[in-house]
């Protein structure tokens, strides 16, 4: 395991209104504040979208089984971004989405269109030098921290 420590700095409380584009709505928000690194809590509901529920196999690299769903459902889900190595904000969502006695669980993929209204509680961290960085053994971006002069 590795870690750095960080501190919060500035919160933001968002709300995506009916057929916006969550993973986008998110991005600029991002991007305008200028973000370096955040966590993200999100409750609400998406009326299409598509969700990462695990690989095939567990093999590295995955291979992801996707689940594209368009019939409205309810969302409790909790994000990072992190910045990788070209500046862009890479957001890593995961969450549970839930109709009637049916619930998909997993990692939120492209646009995910917002059914009335997504409320989100963004918590900037500063100092921690988190990026999200190509690891080519796993094929996938994932966390990582600039070194530092300590």
């Amino acid at each position: 395991m590795i870690y750095r420590s960080g501190t919060i700095g500035r919160i933001f409380n968002a709300k995506m209104e009916h057929g916006d584009d969550l993973m986008a709505c998110l991005k600029n928000l991002i991007e305008t504040e200028k973000l370096e690194a955040a966590v993200f809590f999100l409750l609400g509901a998406i009326k299409q979208g598509q969700v990462v529920v695990g690989p095939r196999e567990a093999v590295i690299p995955p291979d992801p089984v996707i689940r594209v769903f368009n019939d409205g459902r309810e969302i409790i889900a909790l994000g990072t971004s992190f910045r990788d190595e070209n500046g862009e904000a890479i957001l890593h969502i995961h969450g549970s989405l839930g109709r009637a006695d049916t619930v998909i669980t997993g990692c939120l993929r492209e646009k995910n269109q917002v059914y009335l209204v997504v409320e989100a509680v963004i918590m900037e961290i500063c100092g921690s030098g988190s990026q999200r960085i190509l690891d080519e053994k796993l094929g996938i971006k994932t966390l990582s921290f600039k070194q530092t002069n300590e």
